[in-house]
């Protein structure tokens, strides 16, 4: 699909990539490659995004789940040493990823690779950002707060790698509800499929709000969720008793002047470069979910004056 997008685009500044994709299912040699052929095609405007992955994506279909954390800083290490290789044959020792005089010949685009955009939250991911992103793009984070005292321990990581910390942009992917009216908004976020929404939201904040998420305070949310293992049935009884609280505090919400102002908040704890996902349509009536388009434009034009 990026590949069709590439050819097709007629907008010079369009950017290319993924937001994320997996560190694991497939060998990093192959990812590289496929960035850098995109990089090519785009002319310099492609994007790797990366993370651990999810366990909905590797478990169920016989791929090696243990230790992701550690295969993900491998990935990269290994995605890194290909691209720096000069076409050079590449010998690694890795428990996961060796490689025994591997070459990679692709050039990069006027001397330039594509940038890494790492999806983190933990400590040692934080650390691994820290090491090899050019951009830490962290989702469903608590707080601007806790954005802002990770992004230290990221550019931490950075300095001690001997980094530019100033270098690693400050990113975040956020999902906002919004709607013509307050009305619209709070009938979206009480709607069954919000609130099964709430079960990817990790187990933490949902403490925050004084409840224990059903899979346990320690689940991950979206990591480890694995959807299809759950019929309709369990997941209402999962999520009947959803506060309105949780979602409002893991997503922006409201009338389109108060999102923005939501995100200024991010903004004024370091984010500088903002994805917003439209949630909007979660709404028990088709039509009031296809009206929120208009308002969630709105967002989209303030968001360009923060």
């Amino acid at each position: 699909m990026l590949g069709y997008l590439a050819s097709h685009s007629r907008v010079g500044r369009l950017r290319l990539g993924v937001g994320v994709t997996d560190a694991n299912r497939r060998h990093p040699a192959v990812t590289a490659q496929a960035a850098a052929t995109m990089h090519l095609i785009t002319r310099g405007r492609a994007i790797l995004g990366m993370g651990v992955g999810e366990r909905e994506g590797n478990e169920p279909y016989g791929v090696d789940w243990t230790k992701p954390v550690a295969r993900f800083e491998e990935a990269i290490a290994t995605i890194r040493a290909l691209w720096t290789s000069r076409g050079e044959p590449v010998s690694r020792d890795s428990p996961y990823f060796p490689l025994r005089n591997a070459v990679f010949d692709l050039p990069p685009y006027r001397g330039e690779w594509p940038e890494i955009w790492i999806a983190a939250k933990g400590p040692r991911m934080l650390r691994a950002t820290g090491r090899y992103a050019d951009a830490w793009f962290p989702g469903l984070i608590s707080g601007p707060e806790t954005y802002a005292s990770s992004l230290e321990a990221v550019r931490a990581a950075a300095s001690d790698a001997g980094r530019d910390p100033r270098s690693i942009t400050p990113a975040l992917s956020t999902f906002v509800v919004t709607g013509r009216s307050h009305d619209d908004v709070e009938r979206a976020l009480n709607s069954d499929a919000a609130k099964a929404f709430a079960l990817i939201v990790p187990g933490q904040m949902w403490a925050d709000q004084g409840v224990r998420h059903p899979l346990g305070h320690d689940f991950a949310g979206a990591q480890d969720l694995i959807p299809q293992t759950l019929d309709r049935q369990t997941v209402l009884s999962y999520t009947k008793d959803v506060p309105v609280s949780l979602l409002k505090d893991a997503l922006l919400t409201g009338t389109p002047d108060e999102v923005v102002d939501q995100a200024a908040r991010w903004r004024d704890h370091g984010v500088r470069y903002l994805v917003v996902n439209n949630l909007s349509y979660l709404q028990p009536a088709l039509r009031k979910g296809l009206a929120s388009g208009a308002p969630f434009f709105r967002i989209l034009r303030g968001l360009k004056k923060l």
